[in-house]
């Protein structure tokens, strides 16, 4: 049985020096500021300035990892005869699982006695990263590379994604919400608590009143559809919004004993259509 090397991107959220550890590879998407030409990796600018940005009025805009990036770090491992299984960012908010499957059909036809599966997660942000933590450890039991994808593909519709923002706007760019929806939330103080859904995609799951009450909503999530029959750890990513990250974690540990293993950053990719104040929580659960 032929070694193989996990990849993702930097749609997880994953710090690169944690991936690293895990011996996973990723390839990074990219972002730039009101149409300049200079495009940034996450790893060229801290988060902190990020969003300090964004509060000043910067719009950012991302792209997708391109197919010639993930065939020239595929091909690396191939040629050292490796195979390679990627989990990747999900479909249903970027191209960037298109362009890994272009790489991976072409690269099959150059090396027909390797095994390249690509995955789908469905997922974003520490959501994706969970996903990819928990292959990882399948491997670590001795999986083989089918057998993880096929434990990455049977995590997918059990993985909760629920997140909150702190400002309609950024979603109103992205036409995630009307005009009219994110005047009049914000004059109300309307929070969305959101989700990503069977098909990877964003959709509005209730509307509360408050900050301190979309935490509860989601809080109250974990507590309806967490798997606790499952060890798994519980992950939150946030966009420059610590405090609330505790009080989040408060309320997991004293209503449902449910400690948080990971705190990672909403990264620049996610960040620039969600805002800072993006507050997201990841858990194995009986459902999406």
């Amino acid at each position: 049985m032929n070694d193989y090397v996990i990849f993702t991107d930097s749609g997880c959220d994953l710090a690169p020096e944690t991936l690293a550890k895990w011996g996973v590879r990723s390839r990074s998407l990219t972002f730039s500021f009101d149409g300049g030409a200079t495009a940034f990796t996450d790893e060229e600018m801290p988060v902190s300035a990020f969003y300090a940005k964004m509060r000043e009025g910067a719009i950012a805009k991302t792209a997708a990892v391109n197919v010639s990036a993930f065939t020239e770090a595929f091909e690396e491992e191939l040629e050292k005869g490796n195979d390679v299984l990627y989990l990747g960012f999900s479909s249903g908010l970027s191209t960037t699982f298109n362009s890994a499957r272009i790489a991976s059909e072409q690269l099959k036809e150059k090396y027909p006695d390797r095994k390249i599966i690509v995955v789908d997660t469905l997922a974003a942000s520490a959501g994706q990263g969970l996903i990819v933590y928990l292959t990882v450890e399948e491997k670590k039991k001795g999986a083989s590379i089918e057998e993880a994808a096929e434990f990455a593909k049977g995590l997918i519709p059990r993985m909760g994604i629920w997140f909150t923002v702190d400002d309609l706007q950024y979603l109103k760019r992205g036409g995630r919400v009307s005009p009219t929806a994110a005047f009049v939330g914000g004059v109300l103080g309307i929070k969305p608590v959101m989700h990503v859904d069977n098909e990877g995609k964003l959709i509005p799951m209730s509307k509360v009143r408050g900050r301190r009450a979309a935490l509860q909503a989601m809080a109250d999530q974990y507590g309806r559809l967490a798997d606790l029959s499952v060890s798994a750890p519980v992950y939150i990513s946030h966009g420059d919004c610590m405090g609330d990250v505790e009080l989040l974690k408060k309320l997991l540990k004293e209503q449902h004993n449910a400690d948080v293993e990971v705190v990672s950053d909403v990264g620049p990719v996610i960040g620039a259509h969600s805002g800072p104040g993006t507050l997201a929580l990841f858990f194995v659960g009986k459902e999406r």
